[in-house]
């Protein structure tokens, strides 16, 4: 069960508190134990009169039960008096829902320089303390307009505008805003409302809704929710793909709207803009096609003619140094010890990472390739690379000279721009190594259309690493050189505020958390590789990497840890075949038989042999298992990592364990199944399996020496 939400020691300030629904949240703040300041000005239902005696109850109604609460009497005109309440009773202010009594319902300046007042009032003593929940209320009539309402509805979708915008002022102060549009009973309905509806739309049925949103674990911001009944519902804007009416050097006509209004109207494919940036990005790259005079313009079929046309074959030539710095761009790191067969030349496992397979691949659109093809007519300042699929067919060689065929497979229209598939066929002389499919979208080309494709790389319906400051200049010393993500100045003409990351590389950080996870970095195991770049990615973010396995598929998406913005998706990487390599591992019969010989030793043992050992056992050349923490989600992997099994003789009476020790072991030994047998039946000379290279040992070798005493009288095993 999870633990009830409370709000123990947080002020609650809740405007127009006297009855109805800000009368309900003031009760289940206090319930719950938050300190509660009830304003209301006590004025009749037409708006008349002013009382202290509505909120008088509300509090005694509250101290009744046994919570805390002090009342106010002033007009949320006077925002800085209700906030000064808060602060001379309790000291602080902390969360503020914003619901305006029944006189000031009536009046519209009240509803929305109200809730100003009140929130500027707080807003200030949030920041300090790093903490601040709002809520603004509006209502079904100020979303979709009402008969007769007109002051009402403006005031009440005005104040949906000012928690968007504190939404985002506030969040890097933790301070979330949302906004509520109820539907429930009050003093107001209750002379329109039959009682059956009433007692349907109990205020009761509203407040769960508010304290959610309210809560320090609610991440929810700048959100527009309906509720009523029982029911909760999220609404967001929508808008239609539409259509350019104006071209260059031709006039704009009502009749051109007139003429386009089916497609100004059609929702299919609606776009579902979350921020003014993003609507404007969309608007621009969409109006970015009238000043551009492109041949699609006169000759729209023009881009199909395109379709099977090659680009010229290029050789790539490289040495060990590339691949060691295309790891290092992908985030490899030193720390790691298992990162060292990518990093130096000189490791007996030294290996290229599969993703690298992208680098020779995009020589076929380097120096203008894609300029060279007819019926295209490329800006390449508008082109940008919307997907991305790598197979591999082999391990890539860590130096050498590859061949890079490129094709274009196909073009569509997608409205506002044209897709681009091209095809690159990448081979070690005759051999075929690995094959690329880049998605590039060319803003402002579409309007000729072909809308599907069947030579595009599906990727599945998905169900659902630190970045140091530089790693966009690092990486792109691995042949990206497109100043977006190195120059500001360039990046600002794309409508970003810094350089962001190339999406390759976080193609390459979700590939090698895969790889690690689950084929130990056996760069043999890795297969096929498909993504879908969502949204950009800047230095120094944290990249986080969600996957999750079915069969041979892994199935991943990555999101930017600082934000829980999406930025990979729809994507997956395929292995070749990890069938369990574990069932049947002779050794698991002799951890067990030493399990059970330490405790029968208990603390002389550990005081003996005073070190943490661990096994990882291999079988046919493939790894097998291990409990591993991946991500956000613990869980076993099967056919994956090492089969891990660690002793800890340093502590307590010794443990064994199936599965990655979580400190830093003494010694590591790596051996196969078959092996590890032989060592412990005394059939293989230890030291001689180690320089035949049977044997891998990590760590201060020395002590194991003291694994006689718990492996000695091996005819047991």
């Amino acid at each position: 069960m999870f633990a009830p939400l409370r709000f123990d020691g947080k002020v609650v300030l809740i405007t127009g508190a006297g009855g109805g629904l800000g009368r309900e949240y003031a009760l289940a703040f206090a319930e719950r134990g938050a300190f509660v300041v009830v304003n209301d000005l006590g004025g009749d239902i037409k708006g008349g009169g002013k009382s202290s005696t509505a909120a008088d109850k509300v509090v005694a109604e509250i101290k009744a039960k046994g919570g805390t609460a002090v009342a106010n009497y002033d007009s949320v005109e006077n925002g800085e008096k209700l906030v000064q309440t808060a602060l001379d009773t309790f000291g602080r202010i902390g969360i503020v829902p914003c619901h305006t009594s029944v006189r000031e319902n009536l009046i519209n300046r009240v509803h929305l320089r109200g809730s100003f007042l009140v929130t500027r009032a707080a807003w200030d003593h949030m920041k300090k303390q790093k903490f601040g929940r709002i809520i603004m209320t509006s209502s079904a009539a100020g979303i979709y307009g009402n008969f007769g309402q007109a002051n009402y509805s403006t005031a009440k979708l005005g104040l949906l505008g000012f928690s968007n915008t504190l939404a985002i002022e506030g969040q890097k102060y933790n301070i979330y805003c949302n906004t509520i549009a109820p539907t429930a009973g009050s003093r107001l309905t209750q002379t329109v409302m039959a009682q059956d509806l009433l007692d349907f739309f109990k205020v009761e049925y509203v407040s769960p809704l508010v304290l959610w949103l309210c809560h320090e674990q609610c991440e929810e911001n700048g959100s527009l929710f309906e509720v009523g009944g029982g029911w909760i519902a999220k609404l967001r804007w929508e808008r239609t793909q539409g259509a350019i009416l104006r071209h260059q050097n031709q006039s704009m006509s009502p009749e051109a709207v007139r003429d386009h209004w089916d497609k100004i109207c059609n929702f299919q494919n609606a776009t579902k803009p979350a921020s003014v940036h993003e609507a404007m990005n969309q608007l621009l790259e969409v109006l970015s096609a009238v000043d551009i005079d492109t041949g699609l313009a006169g000759n729209p079929t023009s881009a199909l003619s395109a379709v099977g046309q090659k680009l010229a074959e290029v050789e790539f030539s490289y040495s060990n140094m590339q691949t060691i710095l295309y790891a290092l761009g992908v985030g490899m790191s030193t720390k790691e010890p298992d990162h060292l067969k990518f990093l130096y030349e000189g490791d007996s496992e030294f290996s290229c990472l599969p993703t690298f397979g992208v680098i020779p691949s995009q020589s076929v659109l380097a120096h203008g390739g894609l300029s060279t093809i007819k019926g295209l007519n490329i800006d390449y300042t508008r082109l940008l690379h919307g997907e991305h699929y790598l197979e591999l067919y082999k391990p890539l060689p860590t130096s050498g000279k590859l061949t890079s065929r490129g094709m274009i497979a196909d073009v569509l229209d997608k409205g506002s721009g044209m897709v681009v598939l091209v095809d690159a066929h990448t081979y070690n002389g005759q051999e075929l190594v690995c094959y690329n499919q880049f998605t590039l979208f060319l803003v402002g080309m579409g309007g000729f259309g072909k809308k599907t494709s069947d030579k595009a790389k599906v990727a599945p319906c998905c169900r659902q690493a630190p970045l140091c400051l530089f790693q966009a200049a690092l990486y792109r010393l691995s042949g990206d050189f497109n100043p977006l993500h190195i120059d500001p100045s360039f990046a600002a003409l794309g409508g970003y505020k810094t350089p962001i990351l190339h999406g390759l590389c976080s193609f390459g950080f979700a590939a090698r958390h895969v790889l690690k996870h689950y084929a130990n970095n056996d760069v043999s195991k890795f297969k096929s590789i498909k993504v879908r770049f969502v949204k950009p990615v800047l230095p120094g973010q944290t990249l986080q990497t969600e996957m999750w396995k079915e069969g041979s598929r892994i199935h991943l998406q990555c999101r930017v840890g600082n934000t829980g913005d999406v930025v990979l998706t729809s994507a997956y990487v395929d292995l070749q075949d990890i069938t369990d390599a574990t069932r049947g591992l002779q050794s698991d019969l002799v951890f067990a038989e030493i399990g059970h010989r330490i405790k029968d030793f208990g603390p002389e043992l550990v005081r003996k042999v005073n070190a943490v050992f661990q096994w990882e056992i291999t079988q046919g050349g493939r790894t097998a298992a291990q409990w591993i923490w991946c991500q956000l989600i613990s869980f076993l992997v099967d056919m994956c990592s090492p089969c891990c099994s660690a002793i800890n003789l340093k502590s307590g009476t010794g443990s064994l364990q199936k599965g990655p020790y979580s400190g830093k072991p003494d010694v590591t030994f790596t051996l196969s199944d078959e092996d590890f047998m032989k060592v412990v039946q005394g059939k293989l000379d230890p030291q001689k399996a180690f320089f035949a290279g049977k044997l891998k040992a990590k760590g201060n070798i020395m002590l194991s020496q003291k694994l006689e005493t718990i492996l000695k009288d091996y005819a047991k095993f």
